[in-house]
């Protein structure tokens, strides 16, 4: 008779069978943990970058607004003869004679004297208006007060420029949201009657800034002649400062702005700080203002540099004591905040320079090798 019941090997097979099939789903699934945490590591997507944060704790005092930049008037340009000639004044046709009557006495024979002189001359404003209509050029002359628009002589402060000095700097940068780090160089020379400054910046193999300066030294301290600025995919522009004219203009804007003296453009601006600071280290204190008027690729304005204060800063390895000037644009423009560091122990150089937009990106320059020039002329 055979049993129903399952005989104890089998039994014994079946619970050992199922505890390994276990501990291989177990086993399998710390597997799959374990792999996908290693590859989370090695192929997760990298983060965003974050913008650094290159805040300077400084104080600003408040300040009276800078005085508004003054405009020379445009020569207006000379409009084509599209005006249509005044069309002939029809002569009125003679009214018929009225019929003469024959008097009864006979006709008497008078002579009427002729008058010499002709009528009465038009009053001389007639005339003047006369004479505006057929020269429009004469109209178009500005009066001789608007002369008066024209700025007193700038500012003098005691200057002594520095060397010649070639400075390379380490360039780091931050463009929507990406870091780049690049190189650059400023060579400022000078025989103490005149100067050019070189200077370029790049990142990843890519020219972002070329700039020349070039000029005289003067009473004045740096006295730029011509500017040339070359930005990455933009057109070169030249800003010069005309003597025989007394103006500047713009090679890529119609503005003109009349030149007195002390005026700069924006790479001179820097050496004309170091000039001022090794002219007399006096003209800088915390809170010093030194105002100064100067012209960009397309424009000009007043520059209101602040002195912050002196800062103990590390450039290239080394601790550098250093004074802190900025310029701050006015509320509402589109200008860059410059940050300038000048080293007193190392001429006055700039061993640190910070250009910063408006939405937060900047360019970061900071000294990582400088070398003496022999003192020459300025090419």
């Amino acid at each position: 008779m055979l049993s129903s019941s399952v005989p104890p090997s089998i039994s014994r097979y079946t619970f050992s069978s199922r505890r390994r099939w276990l501990w291989a789903l177990l086993l399998t699934v710390l597997l799959h943990i374990l792999l996908f945490s290693w590859g989370s590591r090695q192929f997760k997507a990298p983060a965003p970058v974050n913008r650094p944060d290159h805040a300077i704790m400084a104080t600003i005092v408040p300040l009276p607004p800078v005085e508004k930049p003054v405009l020379l008037p445009q020569a207006p340009k000379p409009k084509p003869d599209t005006q249509a000639r005044p069309k002939a004044t029809p002569k009125p046709r003679p009214a018929p004679a009225p019929a003469v009557e024959v008097p009864d006495t006979p006709i008497r024979e008078t002579v009427t004297p002729l008058d010499d002189n002709g009528p009465a001359g038009p009053p001389a404003t007639s005339t003047a208006a006369a004479d505006a209509a057929t020269n429009p050029a004469t109209a178009a002359t500005p009066p001789v007060a608007q002369a008066d628009a024209t700025p007193p002589a700038g500012k003098h402060y005691q200057t002594n420029p520095p060397p010649s000095a070639e400075l390379k700097y380490d360039v780091e940068a931050l463009q929507k949201g990406q870091n780049y780090h690049g190189s650059g160089k400023i060579t400022w020379q000078t025989d103490g009657g005149s100067y050019t400054i070189n200077g370029e910046a790049g990142a990843l193999f890519i020219t972002v800034l070329d700039f020349k300066s070039e000029g005289e030294i003067n009473d004045f301290g740096v006295a730029p002649v011509t500017y040339t600025q070359k930005r990455f995919r933009k057109p070169a522009t030249q800003t010069t400062f005309h003597r025989e004219r007394n103006a500047i203009v713009f090679s890529s804007s119609p503005n003109s702005y009349p030149r007195s003296g002390g005026e700069q453009d924006r790479a001179s601006v820097v050496w004309q700080l170091a000039s001022i600071g090794r002219g007399d280290s006096k003209q800088f204190s915390p809170g010093a203002v030194i105002d100064l008027f100067v012209a960009g690729p397309l424009d000009a304005e007043t520059w209101r540099m602040q002195v912050i204060g002196q800062e103990k800063i590390s450039v290239g390895g080394d601790d550098l004591d250093t004074w802190h000037v900025i310029r701050v644009p006015q509320a509402g423009s589109h200008e860059q905040r410059l940050d300038i560091w000048l080293a007193p122990q190392q001429e006055w150089y700039p061993v640190k320079l910070r250009f910063t937009e408006t939405d937060g990106d900047y360019l970061d320059m900071a000294l990582s090798k400088m070398k003496r020039l022999n003192t020459a002329a300025a090419n």
